[in-house]
């Protein structure tokens, strides 16, 4: 399994879809519906939508990067959770998805996330994140995220600065600059119980590990 990495970008990352979907080899695909049937059990906000699978990245040289990517069910990236007397079922599914540094003047936007969502359950990070849906730039994905996640719109197009790789959620994503309007406040969903405008030096605790990776980028 990969390691954590950040690899900064001077330009937006290009996306390049494989046809066909990618089906996990040597899994018991058997085992896998019956998790992903407990998953859904317990908790009915389970979806079995399409991700995008990372394949391969390569640099370009050029401060650029190209992402190659396979469409996949979500339930093959879900039960490689561990879940009560479970463990995880590695199927080798690493999606991609996009995240934000989201900025109202020097001030960040962080939520603590809520015990309902699936990774980080009670942890802070930087507000958004989400899956990249098939067929939608990085960019639009990360400003829809704002808006459903938080309720909020940027002032100006994000900005591409890094891609990273989250070994503990097993995502790849993109991370995005965005800017907020001096007067935004964010609204409460589901997938945070709280959000705070906080200064580098003064991060809410404790931080999810995506976001002591983010950390890096904040210079």
């Amino acid at each position: 399994m990969a390691h954590a990495r950040i690899i900064r970008l001077r330009r937006p990352p290009v996306v390049v879809q494989t046809e066909g979907r990618f089906v996990p080899p040597n899994v018991d695909l058997a085992e896998v519906d019956r998790r992903w049937a407990a998953l859904c059990a317990a908790n009915p906000k389970y979806f079995d939508g399409s991700l995008l699978q990372v394949l391969a990245t390569s640099r370009n040289g050029h401060g650029g990067v190209q992402i190659h990517v396979q469409e996949c069910s979500y339930r093959f990236y879900a039960v490689q959770r561990a879940d009560g007397d479970w463990q995880g079922l590695d199927c080798g599914v690493r999606p991609l998805g996009v995240k934000g540094l989201t900025r109202r003047g020097e001030a960040l936007l962080m939520g603590r996330r809520s015990r309902r969502v699936a990774f980080y359950p009670g942890l802070w990070e930087f507000v958004p994140g989400g899956g990249l849906e098939p067929g939608v730039e990085p960019a639009v994905q990360v400003l829809r995220e704002l808006s459903e996640e938080a309720g909020m719109t940027a002032v100006s197009p994000p900005i591409a600065v890094a891609l990273l790789y989250d070994p503990v959620a097993w995502t790849w994503e993109i991370v995005h600059r965005i800017d907020l309007a001096e007067s935004a406040q964010p609204e409460l969903g589901w997938e945070y119980d709280e959000f705070r405008f906080v200064e580098h030096d003064a991060l809410p605790e404790p931080l999810a590990p995506v976001a002591i990776q983010m950390l890096a980028l904040l210079a």
